[in-house]
């Protein structure tokens, strides 16, 4: 099945949660400010430990930038494949060291959701807002895909200075956000593992 939302189309929560797809194909544009503000406003309601609402926003539409992010963190994500020994089978890592790969896909915004982690529930809380940011987009007819591969890029005292990242706090969850320029589908799921239930 190939999943693409019209915009303008109303969708339930359920249709978003089954209907959502990492895509990695964009169309070229960047997203407006107002839809941008729209998906920030749906991610701070997220739940939040305490209500400590510990999130702040990068948004990243530089297409330069974008460029040199992508091939700065694909170096730190190449490097720690292959410490962790997890470059076997070589696909992956084979489309990473290619130089004009992009790891954002040529999407036109980036929003990478940071905070302090001085908490023990601050990454989940940030991740929590990124799922609300990524169902939003769904709703919006928009595609998304949260790229772990640059978080570690992302967080390097240079890259941080020149995002506005302050030293003591930390990306969390980048997510690319556009217009799908094809539609995604499927991926199968395996059922729920339930290991009690009394």
């Amino acid at each position: 099945m190939i999943v693409m939302i019209k915009p303008g189309v109303p969708v339930s929560t359920m249709d978003a949660i089954h209907g959502r797809r990492s895509v990695r194909a964009y169309a070229p544009q960047k997203l407006d400010q107002a839809t941008i503000h729209t998906l920030l406003a749906a991610a701070v309601r997220a739940p939040t430990a305490i209500h400590e609402e510990p999130w702040a926003f990068v948004i990243l539409q530089d297409t330069d930038v974008l460029k040199r992010l992508s091939d700065h963190a694909k170096r730190f994500f190449i490097e720690e494949m292959h410490r962790a020994h997890l470059d076997r089978g070589g696909h992956t890592l084979a489309k990473f060291e290619q130089p004009d790969f992009n790891i954002f896909y040529n999407a036109g915004t980036l929003i990478v959701i940071c905070g302090r982690p001085i908490g023990p529930f601050v990454v989940a809380d940030c991740w929590l807002a990124a799922e609300n940011l990524i169902l939003a987009a769904f709703s919006l007819g928009l595609g998304t895909c949260v790229i772990g591969s640059a978080v570690t890029g992302l967080n390097t005292p240079e890259m941080k200075d020149e995002l506005g990242i302050p030293a003591d706090m930390s990306a969390i969850a980048p997510v690319i956000v556009g217009v799908p320029s094809d539609a995604s589908a499927t991926v199968p799921r395996k059922e729920p593992r339930i290991l009690s239930w009394k």
